[in-house]
């Protein structure tokens, strides 16, 4: 599938990466962005070749939040009209937050606006010692509503409430001490860095890297531990030790030798 505002590479160990694509404008969001991005996870979602994903930005800057012209034309939308464009929005952040493999998300230069909401749908994130971030919407008379409960469930209510409300920028260290980042990096050592957690991620059971993923989506959204829920992660976990990977799994470790889903150098 051709793409105008994305690219999407496919390695042959299953690795996928989906780069924002419009540096010349800084991979700033618009209709398009929204639509190809929306129509590319659901290919990778459906895709079982694909074991997990990374979200990046090509040239300076992972994205620069809404694009400036695509504003300008939703000011002349109708109420409806606006309405279905948030809903476009609102598909593309729960179809990243509920895609079947793990996310990461890798960062430089700017992220802004709806970007920080992609970063926040994702599972991990990792960036470079110089990004900025920035809830910058009320600077403009917005709010970030759509990508709000995805920040709000990354970085907490209280520091949700600061950023949202002062538009103030906050560097690569706050946002991981806040939980947004997992690790910072310098510029010179991201693309290692980037190699490093594919290596890592690669070393895991394909199957259970999906099921790890969607038992912690459940568990994540109940309010407390009640029969249900234990009832559900009992069974989930006993489903799971008899699947076949999880049969290879066990024996490989038991045998001492590689699961077959392993390279043989690793």
């Amino acid at each position: 599938m051709t793409y105008q505002t994305l690219q999407l590479d496919k390695d042959s160990r299953g690795v996928a990466t989906l780069w924002l694509n419009r540096p010349e404008k800084n991979n700033a969001f618009n209709a398009e962005v929204i639509a190809e991005l929306i129509q590319a996870l659901k290919v990778i979602g459906h895709d079982e070749a694909i074991r997990f994903l990374i979200l990046r930005g090509r040239g300076r800057h992972f994205s620069a939040g809404a694009d400036l012209a695509w504003m300008q034309a939703s000011a002349k939308l109708s109420l409806k009209e606006n309405q279905d464009d948030a809903q476009r929005l609102s598909t593309l952040m729960e179809t990243l937050h509920g895609l079947p493999q793990p996310t990461l998300a890798v960062v430089q230069g700017a992220a802004f606006g709806g970007a920080l909401g992609l970063i926040a749908c994702c599972d991990m994130a990792i960036g470079v010692q110089d990004a900025v971030f920035c809830l910058s919407e009320v600077r403009i008379g917005l709010a970030p509503a759509v990508i709000s409960p995805y920040v709000v469930r990354a970085i907490g209510e209280r520091a949700t409430r600061r950023y949202s409300l002062t538009a103030e920028r906050f560097s690569s260290g706050r946002a991981q001490a806040l939980g947004l980042l997992d690790e910072v990096y310098p510029a010179d050592q991201l693309e290692a860095a980037v190699n490093e957690w594919k290596n890592n991620l690669l070393l895991n059971s394909p199957a259970a890297l999906k099921a790890c993923k969607s038992l912690l989506q459940q568990v994540g959204t109940a309010a407390t531990l009640d029969d249900e829920l234990k009832g559900y992660t009992q069974h989930f976990i006993a489903a799971l030790r008899v699947s076949p990977e999880a049969q290879e799994g066990l024996s490989a470790f038991l045998e001492k030798r590689t699961p077959s889903w392993q390279e043989p150098s690793a």
